[in-house]
């Protein structure tokens, strides 16, 4: 197979297209974030990266607190609104017609409509250059009933996750195979 070189650059994809909502006091914001991921699973431990610019960067600065929301494929309207336009000028909570929900650890809504939410407390920041990450101590997690099978466990596939890659959304759900599947003793 032939490969192209490139210079270096953000060709990580797909990655998570996720509504993360922040509050300082009365302010409250909702913005798509696509550069998130787990760092860490003991302590369990998650990042957002942040231009300064940014409305919502002044709103976790000041709370260290921010809500990781994983939005549906159904979503996908206002996952793009929120990462277009600035809280600044609207609540983009009402135009989206989202609903903010009461968290469980920390001050800032959650999105109702969100079948998983991580409720985030930043521990520590990093200037990167165009963006300042936050890491953050995950200290609960929100998951929708509906697609908690009988077994008790998560069936992510119910969620109709959606991606993002280089300026376009996709949908995932097709389950293609299981952590060790490939070494696992056959019955």
């Amino acid at each position: 197979m032939a490969k192209m070189k490139w210079k270096g650059g953000t060709m990580m994809s797909p990655v998570p297209a996720v509504l993360v909502s922040c509050a300082d006091g009365e302010k409250k914001n909702l913005f798509t974030v696509a550069w998130t991921g787990i760092v860490c699973s003991n302590p369990p431990r998650t990042y957002v990266s942040v231009r300064p610019e940014r409305y919502s960067y002044e709103l976790i600065k000041n709370s260290g607190e921010f809500c990781i929301n994983l939005p549906t494929s159904y979503l996908v309207k206002a996952v793009d609104f929120c990462g277009v336009r600035s809280g600044r000028d609207m609540d983009k909570f009402e135009m989206c017609r989202l609903t903010p929900e009461a968290s469980q650890t920390v001050s800032c809504p959650s999105v109702a409509e969100c079948p998983i939410t991580l409720e985030c407390k930043v521990f520590e920041e990093k200037d990167l250059g165009s963006h300042t990450m936050f890491l953050a101590d995950i200290t609960a997690v929100t998951v929708d009933e509906s697609i908690v099978g009988e077994d008790g466990k998560m069936h992510l596939e119910k969620a109709h996750p959606m991606a993002y890659g280089h300026g376009t959304y996709y949908t995932l759900g097709k389950r293609i195979g299981k952590f060790g599947y490939s070494v696992k003793k056959r019955k």
